[in-house]
């Protein structure tokens, strides 16, 4: 009987160290997150699934074209994945062509699928606060980002982290190459 009481005290012990470890790992280190939808394409499409890197910002701060991860506001449990464009005290707009401006002159970046047909409220210049982010989907003609209000400027607390790895589909399984 006392072998037996030792035994389940041993197991119980290890399960509870193994869920603390991946409580630990989802919450401080890395999560899984799906893509809904086709705001990231070509880069990232509809069900891929990702693995978000929670732990590189606690060292760097986040640079302009990563790819990142932050809640939308308004509703609970969902995640939008958007690439950085504009930086904490910069100012960015978008004119009549479709150019991103940021400080007046145009970003060079090649990640939009196509022109920009809305400038959403980036018609006129918008000038990030020192904790702010502008951010945008790949597919510019078809995402919801910060041109629009509902998603606005993201703070830097708000960013959960940032696509580090594609687990799904297996046949694009891979780091998530930024630049």
């Amino acid at each position: 009987m006392k072998r037996v009481l030792k035994e389940i005290l041993s197991t119980s012990l290890y399960i509870l160290f193994v869920l603390c470890a991946v409580y630990l790992v989802i919450h401080f280190v890395g999560q899984r997150t799906q893509v809904l939808g086709s705001s990231m394409e070509p880069k990232l499409s509809n069900e891929d699934n990702l693995i978000v890197d929670k732990i590189s910002y606690r060292f760097h701060e986040p640079e302009r074209y990563d790819i990142i991860v932050f809640p939308f506001r308004y509703e609970d449990n969902t995640f939008y994945i958007k690439r950085i464009i504009g930086l904490p005290g910069e100012t960015v707009q978008i004119d009549e062509e479709g150019n991103i401006l940021i400080d007046g002159e145009v970003l060079p970046e090649g990640y939009g699928k196509e022109v920009i047909q809305s400038q959403g409220r980036a018609y006129e210049p918008i000038t990030l606060e020192d904790d702010e982010y502008f951010v945008m989907g790949d597919n510019r003609n078809n995402s919801t980002d910060s041109r629009d209000p509902s998603v606005g400027n993201i703070t830097r607390e708000e960013i959960v982290g940032r696509a580090w790895l594609r687990i799904w589909p297996l046949d694009k399984f891979g780091l998530i190459k930024h630049r």
